[in-house]
């Protein structure tokens, strides 16, 4: 790509190409958090470069599939509709379709994609992100196919346009990419090595944020614990926390992904002395094992992530604790997964994210012997009945007390009622005014679900 113009520059060539064309685009999203931050940067480049968003493919003359590849699952959907889109292309030949993300920046799905979705007009890797304007731009130019893969670029683009999804809560990226390698993960193979922005400009986009009425900000990396490493100790993670709870603004920090190897007391300390921090950390431990972790290569054993739990509930005693479990990872015997079963009681995790294991090619752990199939989903049934459990009883002690939450708007499962979240991450139910949303308000909690809360204003 060309290295003397810069992304701004093809946002006004591509304004000036397509000029009284009235053109749109949209951005369709698969994956995690970091995927839907991304997609937020494509649809404000896009909106830079002079389309108006739409959320309907078929009236956008570009559509961007931002995909996934954490699980294979998500990469078959991520075809799915954009084989749909093959007829889009043909009743409108001028359409481009573009792919990006985690699953085109394996080398072997890319190929299949220039083998196999001929109508697939660009592709580019999650290191490429802020050089869409001018693959675009090139697109149109040159009248073919174009495909830019990782090269294991290091240089953050910094001041993108970004169209943000809310108005009063936002991602804010502050690192790119994973070191970590655990062996039945993805990422590190398509997101590239680790690389954190540099403090002063994560501050100041929290600043603006804040500035702008946002109420609740995630911080968002593979494992944000080990930000700024890099940086020869000038900013750790637990720096930065501490930097941006001296934003002046009534708003909520939250973070994540948090690796158990990394998270260390200093961290700890400064959320539980920070009132702008959400007492809420996710700590994904996958399995209560230490021969499973061993296998995973996570570098923590049983005893040094409960040190960690206690420590939190030590300074925190009402801090909410949120985890991801594996299911049937290569190898696991009936002990391991006792073993887990054990882990989830002594904690009483506040929410638990469970996952069958899925194979990822190009992975160490994809080629360990495979649990079979039906003891794997047997272990599952066997982990979701005792988390409804802890779920259940964990919900149970909140009835009568009063919690801060924030509004979110009409809920999704019940459109009767409108649907908040506390500070520890749990959802409330509760009847109420669409004019709430967005705002910070008292609810008294009457009844629990093992999903969910009941709650009513106070009068």
């Amino acid at each position: 790509m060309e290295e003397n113009k810069t992304a701004f520059d093809y946002m006004e060539a591509l304004k000036n190409m397509n000029s009284g064309l009235d053109y749109s685009a949209c951005v369709v999203t698969y994956g995690c958090q970091q995927n839907e931050a991304d997609s937020e940067k494509i649809a404000g480049m896009l909106h830079a470069s002079g389309y108006s968003i739409v959320k309907e493919p078929a009236l956008a003359d570009v559509i961007i599939v931002n995909t996934c590849a954490v699980r294979e699952h998500a990469e078959e959907r991520a075809l799915s509709i954009t084989g749909g889109y093959k007829h889009l292309k043909t009743a409108r030949p001028h359409l481009k379709i573009g792919i990006c993300g985690c699953m085109v920046s394996k080398a072997d799905m890319s190929d299949k994609i220039k083998k196999s979705y001929p109508y697939v007009d660009f592709v580019f890797g999650t290191e490429k992100l802020s050089h869409l304007p001018e693959i675009l731009y090139r697109s149109y130019e040159k009248k073919k196919r174009i495909f830019v893969p990782n090269d294991g670029e290091t240089q953050i683009a910094e001041g993108l346009p970004v169209i943000r999804e809310s108005t009063f809560r936002a991602w804010v990226s502050i690192m790119y990419g994973c070191n970590n390698f655990c062996t039945y993960c993805i990422v590190p193979y398509v997101r590239g090595r680790e690389r954190s922005r540099r403090p002063e400009m994560i501050i100041e986009e929290v600043r603006e944020l804040a500035a702008s009425g946002c109420k609740e900000i995630t911080l968002l990396g593979q494992n944000v614990n080990s930000y700024g490493k890099e940086f020869g100790g000038e900013c750790n993670f637990a720096t930065l926390l501490s930097r941006l709870c001296e934003i002046e603004g009534d708003f909520t920090l939250r973070f994540m992904t948090s690796h158990p190897k990394d998270a260390s007391f200093e961290l700890i300390d400064i959320m539980a002395k920070n009132d702008k921090i959400a007492k809420h950390f996710h700590l994904p431990v996958q399995s209560g094992s230490d021969r499973m972790l061993r296998e995973m290569n996570r570098h923590y054993n049983k005893e040094t992530y409960l040190s960690l739990v206690d420590y939190m509930r030590e300074k925190m005693p009402d801090i909410a604790i949120s985890t991801d479990i594996i299911v049937g990872f290569p190898g696991e015997t009936e002990e391991d997964f006792e073993d887990t079963l054990e882990l989830m009681k002594r904690v009483k995790y506040d929410m638990i994210f469970s996952f069958i294991y899925s194979p990822r090619t190009g992975t160490p752990a994809a080629k360990m012997e495979q649990v079979p199939d039906n003891i794997k989903t047997e272990r599952m049934n066997r982990l979701l009945a005792l988390q409804n459990e802890l779920l259940a009883e964990k919900n149970e002690a909140y009835v009568g007390k009063t919690m801060r939450v924030l509004v979110e708007g009409k809920s999704k499962t019940n459109e009767a009622k409108m649907s908040a979240r506390t500070e520890g991450n749990r959802i409330v139910l509760f009847d109420g005014d669409e004019s709430l949303t967005g705002k910070f308000i008292n609810l008294k909690i009457t009844k629990s679900a093992p999903f969910a809360l009941i709650g009513e204003t106070e009068a």
